[in-house]
Protein backbone atom coordinates (compact mmCIF):
# COMPACT_ATOMS: atom_id res chain seq x y z
CA UNK A 1 0.00 0.00 0.00
CA UNK A 2 1.63 3.55 -1.04
CA UNK A 3 1.70 6.42 1.06
CA UNK A 4 2.52 4.44 4.80
CA UNK A 5 6.43 4.49 4.38
CA UNK A 6 8.80 6.89 6.50
CA UNK A 7 11.78 5.87 4.96
CA UNK A 8 14.64 9.07 5.11
CA UNK A 9 12.16 11.27 7.54
CA UNK A 10 13.87 11.77 11.46
CA UNK A 11 11.22 10.96 14.10
CA UNK A 12 11.97 11.95 17.37
CA UNK A 13 9.91 10.64 20.02
CA UNK A 14 9.78 12.25 23.41
CA UNK A 15 9.16 9.52 26.18
CA UNK A 16 10.64 6.94 24.05
CA UNK A 17 11.86 4.69 26.44
CA UNK A 18 8.56 3.94 28.19
CA UNK A 19 5.81 1.57 27.42
CA UNK A 20 4.12 3.40 25.02
CA UNK A 21 7.08 5.35 23.83
CA UNK A 22 8.81 2.26 22.72
CA UNK A 23 5.69 0.78 20.75
CA UNK A 24 5.38 4.40 19.27
CA UNK A 25 9.74 4.33 18.13
CA UNK A 26 9.40 0.63 16.87
CA UNK A 27 6.53 0.93 14.44
CA UNK A 28 7.90 3.92 13.28
CA UNK A 29 11.43 2.56 12.74
CA UNK A 30 9.71 -0.45 11.31
CA UNK A 31 8.26 2.06 8.53
CA UNK A 32 11.68 3.38 7.69
CA UNK A 33 11.93 6.32 10.24
CA UNK A 34 15.28 7.33 11.46
CA UNK A 35 13.85 7.32 15.00
CA UNK A 36 15.95 9.29 17.88
CA UNK A 37 14.37 8.67 21.10
CA UNK A 38 14.06 11.31 23.46
CA UNK A 39 14.24 10.37 27.37
CA UNK A 40 16.18 11.19 30.85
CA UNK A 41 19.78 10.36 30.70
CA UNK A 42 19.13 6.84 32.76
CA UNK A 43 16.24 5.94 30.54
CA UNK A 44 17.84 6.41 27.52
CA UNK A 45 20.70 3.18 28.38
CA UNK A 46 18.19 1.00 28.22
CA UNK A 47 17.02 1.23 24.52
CA UNK A 48 18.42 -0.23 21.01
CA UNK A 49 17.08 2.54 19.13
CA UNK A 50 19.34 5.98 19.15
CA UNK A 51 18.93 7.92 21.88
CA UNK A 52 19.82 11.37 22.87
CA UNK A 53 18.98 12.71 27.10
CA UNK A 54 16.55 15.39 27.25
CA UNK A 55 15.00 16.74 30.47
CA UNK A 56 11.75 18.34 29.54
CA UNK A 57 11.63 19.87 32.61
CA UNK A 58 14.72 21.83 32.48
CA UNK A 59 14.33 24.53 29.29
CA UNK A 60 18.46 24.29 29.08
CA UNK A 61 18.27 20.77 28.61
CA UNK A 62 15.39 21.22 26.08
CA UNK A 63 17.57 23.65 23.75
CA UNK A 64 20.68 21.48 24.05
CA UNK A 65 18.38 17.83 22.88
CA UNK A 66 17.12 20.64 19.65
CA UNK A 67 20.26 21.62 19.19
CA UNK A 68 22.11 18.31 19.28
CA UNK A 69 18.92 15.99 17.02
CA UNK A 70 19.40 18.34 13.65
CA UNK A 71 16.50 18.66 11.13
CA UNK A 72 13.58 16.25 12.25
CA UNK A 73 10.46 15.34 10.48
CA UNK A 74 8.08 13.48 13.04
CA UNK A 75 7.92 15.13 16.60
CA UNK A 76 5.91 12.59 18.53
CA UNK A 77 5.27 14.06 22.04
CA UNK A 78 4.39 11.18 24.32
CA UNK A 79 6.35 11.90 27.28
CA UNK A 80 4.34 13.04 30.80
CA UNK A 81 4.11 12.42 34.27
CA UNK A 82 1.40 11.91 36.26
CA UNK A 83 1.19 12.23 40.24
CA UNK A 84 -2.34 10.95 41.26
CA UNK A 85 -3.56 12.69 44.64
CA UNK A 86 -6.95 14.13 45.21
CA UNK A 87 -7.30 17.98 44.08
CA UNK A 88 -8.11 19.36 47.31
CA UNK A 89 -4.92 17.68 49.14
CA UNK A 90 -2.99 18.09 46.30
CA UNK A 91 0.83 20.03 46.30
CA UNK A 92 1.01 22.81 43.75
CA UNK A 93 5.10 21.42 43.87
CA UNK A 94 3.68 18.76 41.66
CA UNK A 95 1.54 21.04 39.78
CA UNK A 96 4.58 22.51 38.41
CA UNK A 97 6.11 19.70 37.87
CA UNK A 98 3.66 18.25 35.34
CA UNK A 99 2.95 21.85 33.87
CA UNK A 100 6.79 21.57 33.38
CA UNK A 101 7.09 18.46 31.39
CA UNK A 102 3.91 18.00 29.92
CA UNK A 103 2.82 21.08 28.41
CA UNK A 104 5.82 23.67 28.60
CA UNK A 105 8.27 21.24 27.51
CA UNK A 106 6.45 20.49 24.20
CA UNK A 107 5.97 23.52 23.54
CA UNK A 108 9.11 24.28 23.84
CA UNK A 109 10.69 21.58 22.14
CA UNK A 110 7.95 22.10 19.36
CA UNK A 111 8.91 25.86 18.89
CA UNK A 112 12.82 24.82 18.20
CA UNK A 113 11.93 22.53 15.57
CA UNK A 114 8.74 23.32 13.94
CA UNK A 115 10.31 25.90 11.65
CA UNK A 116 12.57 23.30 9.73
CA UNK A 117 10.02 21.71 9.40
CA UNK A 118 7.60 24.26 7.78
CA UNK A 119 10.80 25.66 5.88
CA UNK A 120 11.15 22.09 4.29
CA UNK A 121 7.68 22.27 3.76
CA UNK A 122 7.36 18.58 5.22
CA UNK A 123 6.38 17.59 8.87
CA UNK A 124 4.26 15.96 11.50
CA UNK A 125 3.28 17.08 14.86
CA UNK A 126 1.60 14.28 17.16
CA UNK A 127 0.75 15.05 20.84
CA UNK A 128 -0.16 12.14 23.04
CA UNK A 129 -2.46 13.73 25.53
CA UNK A 130 -4.63 11.36 27.14
CA UNK A 131 -8.53 10.43 27.94
CA UNK A 132 -8.46 11.75 31.53
CA UNK A 133 -7.98 14.88 29.84
CA UNK A 134 -10.95 14.57 28.27
CA UNK A 135 -13.62 13.24 30.07
CA UNK A 136 -12.33 13.95 33.45
CA UNK A 137 -10.34 11.09 35.98
CA UNK A 138 -10.50 10.83 39.94
CA UNK A 139 -7.02 12.07 41.82
CA UNK A 140 -5.52 13.96 38.30
CA UNK A 141 -7.11 17.12 37.89
CA UNK A 142 -3.45 18.71 37.32
CA UNK A 143 -2.16 16.12 35.57
CA UNK A 144 -5.83 16.39 33.04
CA UNK A 145 -5.21 20.38 33.22
CA UNK A 146 -2.08 20.11 31.32
CA UNK A 147 -2.39 17.27 29.08
CA UNK A 148 -5.55 19.00 27.93
CA UNK A 149 -3.46 22.12 27.26
CA UNK A 150 -1.95 20.22 24.05
CA UNK A 151 -5.74 20.05 22.66
CA UNK A 152 -5.51 23.76 22.24
CA UNK A 153 -1.81 23.98 21.27
CA UNK A 154 -1.94 21.22 18.32
CA UNK A 155 -4.84 22.96 17.17
CA UNK A 156 -3.65 26.08 16.65
CA UNK A 157 -0.24 24.53 15.13
CA UNK A 158 -2.60 22.83 12.57
CA UNK A 159 -4.22 26.62 11.55
CA UNK A 160 -0.35 27.87 11.63
CA UNK A 161 1.94 25.13 9.91
CA UNK A 162 -1.05 24.18 7.51
CA UNK A 163 0.34 26.02 4.20
CA UNK A 164 3.49 24.48 5.23
CA UNK A 165 2.64 20.98 4.70
CA UNK A 166 3.19 20.15 8.68
CA UNK A 167 -0.09 18.42 10.55
CA UNK A 168 -0.72 18.35 13.93
CA UNK A 169 -3.05 16.43 15.70
CA UNK A 170 -3.80 14.57 19.06
CA UNK A 171 -3.93 10.99 19.98
CA UNK A 172 -6.04 10.55 23.14
CA UNK A 173 -5.28 7.03 25.16
CA UNK A 174 -7.89 5.63 27.42
CA UNK A 175 -7.00 2.81 30.13
CA UNK A 176 -3.91 1.09 28.98
CA UNK A 177 -1.80 -1.51 30.52
CA UNK A 178 1.39 -0.59 31.02
CA UNK A 179 3.87 -0.55 33.69
CA UNK A 180 2.40 2.44 35.38
CA UNK A 181 -1.14 1.32 35.63
CA UNK A 182 -0.29 -2.11 37.58
CA UNK A 183 2.29 -0.26 40.10
CA UNK A 184 -1.18 1.49 41.06
CA UNK A 185 -3.58 -1.18 41.00
CA UNK A 186 -0.87 -2.89 43.59
CA UNK A 187 -2.67 -0.40 46.09
CA UNK A 188 -5.98 -2.06 44.75
CA UNK A 189 -6.26 -5.67 44.42
CA UNK A 190 -8.79 -5.96 41.48
CA UNK A 191 -8.35 -2.38 39.97
CA UNK A 192 -7.39 -3.74 36.54
CA UNK A 193 -10.52 -6.30 35.81
CA UNK A 194 -12.90 -3.56 37.06
CA UNK A 195 -11.48 -0.92 34.86
CA UNK A 196 -11.47 -3.85 31.82
CA UNK A 197 -15.39 -4.52 32.43
CA UNK A 198 -16.04 -0.54 32.00
CA UNK A 199 -14.78 -0.52 28.75
CA UNK A 200 -17.00 -1.85 25.54
CA UNK A 201 -14.79 -3.16 23.86
CA UNK A 202 -14.15 -5.31 27.37
CA UNK A 203 -10.05 -5.08 27.88
CA UNK A 204 -7.47 -2.40 28.17
CA UNK A 205 -5.52 -0.96 25.80
CA UNK A 206 -1.87 -1.76 24.84
CA UNK A 207 0.90 0.19 23.80
CA UNK A 208 0.60 -1.34 20.75
CA UNK A 209 -3.00 0.02 20.02
CA UNK A 210 -1.93 3.51 20.51
CA UNK A 211 1.40 3.32 18.34
CA UNK A 212 -0.67 2.33 15.45
CA UNK A 213 -2.28 5.22 14.95
CA UNK A 214 0.55 7.48 16.28
CA UNK A 215 2.47 5.80 13.06
CA UNK A 216 -0.34 6.16 10.40
CA UNK A 217 -0.51 10.32 11.55
CA UNK A 218 3.13 10.49 10.65
CA UNK A 219 2.50 8.95 7.12
CA UNK A 220 1.56 10.14 3.56
CA UNK A 221 -1.50 8.89 3.89
CA UNK A 222 -2.84 10.83 6.88
CA UNK A 223 -1.66 14.24 4.65
CA UNK A 224 -4.82 15.46 5.04
CA UNK A 225 -5.59 14.72 8.87
CA UNK A 226 -4.82 17.78 10.96
CA UNK A 227 -6.11 19.85 14.16
CA UNK A 228 -8.11 16.45 15.46
CA UNK A 229 -8.34 14.67 18.66
CA UNK A 230 -8.45 11.08 18.34
CA UNK A 231 -9.07 8.28 21.29
CA UNK A 232 -7.89 5.28 21.74
CA UNK A 233 -10.12 4.10 24.66
CA UNK A 234 -11.67 0.53 23.52
CA UNK A 235 -15.21 3.25 23.17
CA UNK A 236 -15.05 4.65 26.63
CA UNK A 237 -14.43 8.12 24.73
CA UNK A 238 -17.30 8.12 21.95
CA UNK A 239 -17.67 11.27 19.36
Amino acid sequence: MDGLRLDGRVAVVTGGAGAIGTAIATDLAALGADVVIADLPEAVKATDLRALPVDLAAPASVEEFADAVGPVDILVHNAGVSVVEPFTRSDPANWDLMWQVNLRGPMLLTKLLLPGMMDRAWGRLVFVSSDGARAGSGGEGAYAATKAGLFGLAKTLAREAAKAGVTSNVVCPGPTDTPMLRRVSEAEPGLVDKIARGIPLRRLGTPADVAGLVAYLCTERAAYITGQTLSVSGGVTMQ
